[in-house]
């Protein structure tokens, strides 16, 4: 198994020569969503890797090695020795159709040999948590499912996913990799501290938050956001909500996708339950860099600590604008604990798709840093 990395930007073009595995069977395309729609781009692939599904998304900036980028596009060509790769597109209009979607994409892909399914979703139409809930209905806990949502920067106003020439809004993708030789790790940490008191979620709609405590969700995030109200729904991704069902179940971390003033509601990229109970929460730097060294660690375990030829990093858009000059630290840590030989690929996103750990159940996360590790042997 191998990986190599290239770039594009409108200005000039292929940072290298785009034949340099033309066997490849997979290619990673991540950029913004104005990269993603120009056309410049779009013949080369398909004739430079003809046998490779051409899959991604619109990001919050792009992960190339060790640098994160914003303009243009991030490509990783993908070569397996003895995986088999097939993929799936559905559309999905608003998310009451989440669920039916992670089923649609899940009864596409089962298969005896399916070992792996890597999910690009839009971030902006989709509920992560029905999604992820379809998914794995249809294809149990032994397979692997990981991967993030699509996102469109700061800006929440409309996000891309890519499949072949395919590339939309309302698209959830998933690519399924199978075979007994292939070996599949991921993690997921984030590195928030808990303020304030924990409040009751006494009126939702899935991932739609209406009352905390009996008030206003929206108009308790105003009071804790001051001036920086006016500029919701992005100022809340530095004020996340940790969210738990029961005392027994480890909490998720919640982002919000948009705001409803006349209603006084909050969207959420997954469900906030009516009954669970939530908390804010507040980055601390130097625990942001540590969760993402250490969903790198546990991403190993099943490798038996082998370094991945690939790694596929998926962070919060919420971390970069928290982090700002200091995001590359966290994808540094990353490469501390594999080494320079692993090419790492990602991107920032509305929303990780991952178990905590390769044992855990599938769930969507937000604010967090997941990795997920491939390899071959």
């Amino acid at each position: 198994m191998r990986a190599t990395q290239f770039r594009w930007t409108p200005a000039t073009g292929w940072s290298t020569s785009t034949d340099a595995d033309r066997d490849a069977q997979w290619l990673l395309v991540f950029g913004n969503p104005d990269a993603l729609r120009d056309p410049a781009w779009r013949e080369a692939l398909p004739q430079a890797f003809p046998r490779a599904i051409i899959s991604g998304c619109s990001t919050a900036g792009e992960i190339a090695g060790t640098q994160v980028v914003d303009e243009g596009l991030t490509c990783t060509a993908v070569h397996f020795e003895r995986t088999r790769l097939q993929a799936h597109a559905t559309l999905v209009h608003d998310a009451a159709g989440s669920f039916h979607a992670g089923e649609i994409l899940g009864e596409h892909l089962r298969s005896e040999d399916l070992v792996h399914v890597v999910v690009f979703s839009d971030g902006l139409r989709v509920n992560g948590s029905d999604l992820v809930r379809g998914l794995t209905a249809v294809l149990g806990p032994e397979v692997g499912v990981t991967g993030g949502l699509s996102a469109d920067g700061d800006q929440f106003r409309e996000t891309l996913v890519l499949l072949g020439a395919r590339c939309e809004p309302g698209l959830v993708v998933a690519v399924g990799l199978g075979g007994p030789s292939l070996r599949v790790g991921c993690g997921s940490l984030g590195g928030w501290d808990p303020f304030g008191p924990e409040r009751l979620i006494t009126r939702s709609d899935r991932n739609v938050l209406h009352e905390l405590d009996g008030r206003s969700a929206l108009a308790l995030y105003e009071t804790y956001l001051g001036d920086h109200a006016a500029d919701l729904p992005a100022s809340a991704l530095r004020f996340p909500l940790s969210v738990r069902a029961n005392q027994k179940e480890r909490p998720v971390v919640r982002t919000v996708l948009a705001v409803d003033p006349a209603a006084g509601t909050m969207t959420f990229a997954g469900d906030v339950p009516q009954g669970a109970y939530a908390q804010l929460m507040r980055a601390n730097f130097d625990r942001l860099v540590d969760g993402a060294a250490g969903a790198a660690r546990t991403s190993v375990v099943p490798l038996a600590g082998s370094a991945p030829p690939l790694a596929l990093l998926i962070s919060c858009v919420g971390r970069r604008l928290v982090l700002q000059q200091r995001v590359e630290e966290e994808v540094e840590a990353v490469r501390d604990v594999f080494g320079p030989a692993s090419v790492l690929a990602g991107f920032y996103s509305y929303g990780e798709i991952s178990p905590f750990t390769p044992s855990a159940r599938c769930e969507l996360h937000n604010q967090t840093m997941t990795v997920t590790t491939f390899h071959e042997h």
